[in-house]
């Protein structure tokens, strides 16, 4: 199957991703239980690739690598740890010069035309991290789908999904799911995407 940006994210029902700075890697108001993470470590694991912007590639890691060999931790968390650092990784960045853990840099006035062409040599999910590079992707109509996972509460203010997306987005329902404490997944495909070429 060709390679798909899929573009992954836990939201606000008024689709938000953070309520203060720098809490997409796990605010509050989000209700992650075991059996939540388990689903994100399957998924993750299936991933032929992640594509992260510096933010949110910077959060998670803070945190991850070290987390694989912390006993302190349960087992699903370190777990995660493992798949997010083993996992081939592309950091988008235009200061970055040097990452670890099985990541390279694209950076650069091309970035976009990069990752194109890194869609289409690439086969199955590739996720997408950090909300201004899927408005980039969006824009350049490389987004194919979105993945939210969607808890229980309104922030009535914080980061939207999207950085300045100010038109309809029409988008197909691809799969759905309920999950404890009332969070939903819903994986929709984005219309008018490019095809990889």
């Amino acid at each position: 199957m060709p390679g798909r940006f899929v573009y992954w994210m836990n939201v606000s029902l008024d689709l938000r991703i953070e309520y203060a700075p720098g809490e997409a890697g796990g605010g509050d108001w989000m209700r992650i239980t075991e059996s939540l993470h388990r689903v994100f470590n399957e998924r993750a694991r299936a991933m032929s690739l992640a594509v992260e912007g510096r933010t949110i590639y910077e959060t998670m890691e803070a945190f991850w690598p070290a987390a694989r060999h912390d006993d302190s931790l349960p087992d699903f968390l370190r777990e995660y740890g493992e798949i997010w650092t083993s996992t081939p990784k592309v950091l988008v960045s235009r200061t970055r010069e040097h990452a670890e853990h099985n990541t390279r840099i694209i950076g650069g006035e091309d970035a976009i035309a990069q990752l194109a062409k890194l869609r289409a040599e690439t086969e199955g999910v590739i996720g997408v991290g950090g909300a201004t590079l899927a408005t980039q992707l969006l824009r350049a109509g490389l987004l194919d789908e979105l993945l939210l996972f969607t808890h229980p509460v309104v922030l009535g203010s914080g980061r939207p999904l999207f950085d300045s997306h100010d038109e309809p987005l029409q988008l197909d329902l691809l799969e759905q799911a309920s999950f404890d404490q009332g969070v939903t997944m819903h994986r929709y495909a984005v219309r008018g995407a490019r095809p990889a070429s």
